[in-house]
């Protein structure tokens, strides 16, 4: 599962990593606890280059009679997506990359669940594989566009954590993920693989980001746990 990240980075570092020239008029501050059913920033190719703007996180479908059903549609399993009624027709042509610099998990731990923070080793802006779709109200035709974060079996780094993880694409298969006009999706499904465990860390934060509202700067610091 992934549920929760981070992206602090500015637009205009994200719009030089996407190769992205939109949008210029679009402030975006950084997010240290982005959650569920919020507006996140997505990166899509329209067939002629990268698109950079903002998604609604909950994946509803553009058949899908109520929008409600956003909400229990964060994720994808990689493993069953040419299966499920709401993700198989996305994956030729709706393919999208979530930017992110983190993301956290909860691990077990005697007495309760301590987050955990994972990041790559060098600290770099990365890309979850995600999905996304279009759906139009019935009644007043307000247009809502959404996605979903795809995800995999676990790493070691991050079973040690928890039984699943997000898919997080090498940089070199990016663009063909994005590209709308690669019509194969078998060759797109096998892009969904766990990222090497040894590129990445993880780390203890404060058990306050499991608040939503707790947005802030410290939710990355890194803590000291009890012997």
């Amino acid at each position: 599962m992934c549920g929760r990240y981070t992206i602090v980075v500015s637009m205009e570092e994200l719009m030089l990593r996407y190769l992205s020239d939109l949008p210029t008029d679009r402030y975006h501050r950084p997010r240290y606890n982005v959650a569920p059913m919020q507006q996140v920033l997505a990166v899509i190719h329209d067939g002629e280059r990268n698109r950079l703007g903002e998604l609604r996180w909950g994946l509803v479908p553009s058949w899908a009679g109520d929008e409600k059903i956003g909400s229990r549609m964060i994720n994808a399993r990689a493993e069953t997506l040419l299966e499920k009624p709401a993700f198989r027709q996305l994956v030729s042509r709706k393919r999208c990359i979530v930017p992110a610099d983190g993301f956290y998990e909860w691990k077990a731990v005697r007495g309760g669940k301590q987050p955990m923070r994972i990041t790559l080793k060098e600290e770099a802006v990365f890309s979850f594989a995600a999905l996304y779709d279009t759906w139009v109200h019935p009644e007043d035709g307000r247009k809502i566009s959404t996605c979903t974060i795809i995800t995999t079996e676990p790493n070691r780094l991050v079973a040690d954590i928890h039984n699943r993880m997000p898919v997080i694409l090498r940089r070199e298969d990016e663009a063909l993920w994005l590209d709308r006009r690669n019509g194969d999706v078998q060759q797109a499904i096998k892009l969904l693989r766990p990222y090497p465990a040894e590129e990445m860390r993880a780390y203890p934060v404060s058990a306050k980001v499991g608040n939503v509202k707790n947005d802030t700067a410290d939710c990355l610091d890194e803590i000291a746990l009890e012997a």
